[in-house]
């Protein structure tokens, strides 16, 4: 159904001018602000939603160690495994005074080895629930598998030793405490010592060479949060001096100094849910099938995408006419957040073809990137509940497009391949929660 409403009510058409000049049809005081123009304002346009699923996400180079895995009432299970090589910041990797003439290194005895892992404040679940970590040595470089990319990805792997350096069990308390100390085998730690103290590694080769890298695994029985530790994280060797009168331990450090060998391999099960059936990512699962809902599940690669297939009927309105302002109004599912699974304060949103290939953000005519922005109104119902996203300058240049190829969008959540989070979405079709498209078309 379409809304006449006389051009002289000119709230938002103002707004929209800037929009119209960018596509260079109109300029601002043209004599289209006449009395026998019109703008009409569309709610009937289809906006067809459905859900994709990326085959891979760069998770390397993110400053972040993503470990633990949980069981998502919606999105089924997910399991975050952490890699990463180690090395001392400073190249020494000497025990004491070891200069030529100096024989007293010979002294120094092992005490312990530890992993200390320090929060980043990021975390996802239920952390009153217990988490259990298990610690590996990698026994392959940390390289990419592709000679030719130098980046890891959430579904990348390096094989490791099936036997544990440690198995730790902890309650995540990112807001209280800077960190936890995982002790590790010290049957490990002292031949990883004698190595240092008999100079048997004097330099970064030598040491990845016996010491390619570590890996975090979740332990399967718990399936309650996941937890981000910072890339200062240590590797420490406690040593002292034999016979000493000092009594305090002389710490060794390793820490992750190149971001780039470190990554996080993010798998999910979605086994049992309405997204089991995902194709691969060239494709996109219609929220017909998913129950009128659309689904954003960062880390695993999940996303939403919108596409406007009636779009090029619009120039069937009027002889001469343009999209001067749109508006989309996504309204999260009920029932699908909660203070366990808050909603994201925004959404990306990216410009991709009909084979979900992403070509940029979706921007302004400034070119700055537009998010799908939370309204989040207090009301007994949450009604007001949505996520608004302009679409007045997308929306024009496709109708000037010449070419029958359409631009779909692509909804995720900002640090998508840095955080679990999710979002539920509601279709246009969907009961309660139905998303809405409002287009304001002047005709002239």
């Amino acid at each position: 159904m379409y809304k006449i409403i006389l051009l002289l009510l000119l709230v938002g058409v103002f707004a929209a001018c800037e929009t119209v000049a960018d596509a260079g049809v109109f300029v601002v005081g043209s004599d289209y602000l006449s009395v026998n123009n019109k703008v009409i304002q569309i709610d009937t346009l289809t906006a067809n939603m459905a859900t994709i699923n990326f085959d891979s996400l760069v998770t390397s180079e993110q400053n972040r160690i993503l470990i633990g895995n949980y069981d998502d009432p919606i999105f089924g299970r997910l399991k975050s495994v952490s890699y990463f090589q180690l090395s001392n910041s400073v190249g020494d990797y000497s025990v004491g005074n070891t200069s030529a003439s100096d024989t007293e290194y010979l002294n120094y005895v092992y005490d312990s080895i530890a992993l200390v892992l320090k929060y980043d404040d990021y975390y996802f679940g239920d952390t009153t629930k217990v988490q259990t970590i298990d610690v590996h040595r990698i026994l392959e470089k940390v390289k990419p598998a592709n000679s030719e990319d130098s980046r890891f990805y959430n579904n990348s792997s390096l094989a490791y030793d099936s036997k544990s350096l440690a198995t730790y069990s902890y309650k995540p308390r990112p807001t209280e405490k800077d960190s936890i100390h995982v002790r590790l085998d010290d049957a490990f730690g002292e031949a990883l010592f004698l190595r240092l103290k008999n100079r048997e590694i004097t330099n970064f080769d030598e040491f990845t060479e016996y010491l390619k890298g570590m890996v975090l695994v979740p332990n399967s029985t718990n399936s309650s949060n996941i937890v981000g530790f910072n890339l200062s994280s240590e590797l420490r060797v406690y040593y002292s001096k034999y016979q000493s009168d000092a009594e305090e331990s002389i710490v060794k450090s390793f820490t992750i100094a190149d971001a780039t060998k470190q990554y996080n391999a993010i798998s999910s099960d979605k086994t049992g849910t309405l997204i089991q059936d995902l194709p691969i990512s060239s494709s996109s699962l219609s929220s017909n099938l998913s129950g009128n809902k659309g689904f954003i599940q960062s880390g695993s690669g999940v996303a939403c995408r919108i596409d406007f297939p009636t779009l090029k009927e619009m120039n069937y309105i009027a002889e001469n006419g343009t999209v001067v302002d749109a508006v989309l109004k996504i309204k999260p599912v009920k029932n699908s957040y909660s203070d366990a699974y808050p909603l994201p304060d925004s959404l990306q949103v990216y410009v991709a073809d009909n084979l979900n290939r992403i070509s940029g953000t979706l921007n302004d005519s400034k070119d700055i990137p537009i998010y799908a922005v939370l309204s989040q109104k207090k009301d007994e119902f949450n009604e007001n509940v949505y996520y608004a996203l302009p679409l007045g300058g997308f929306l024009q240049k496709e109708l000037l497009k010449q070419s029958d190829s359409r631009k779909g969008l692509i909804l995720t959540i900002p640090n998508y391949n840095k955080e679990i989070n999710r979002v539920v979405l509601g279709d246009q079709n969907l009961y309660d929660n139905k998303m809405e498209l409002q287009i304001f078309y002047l005709t002239y």
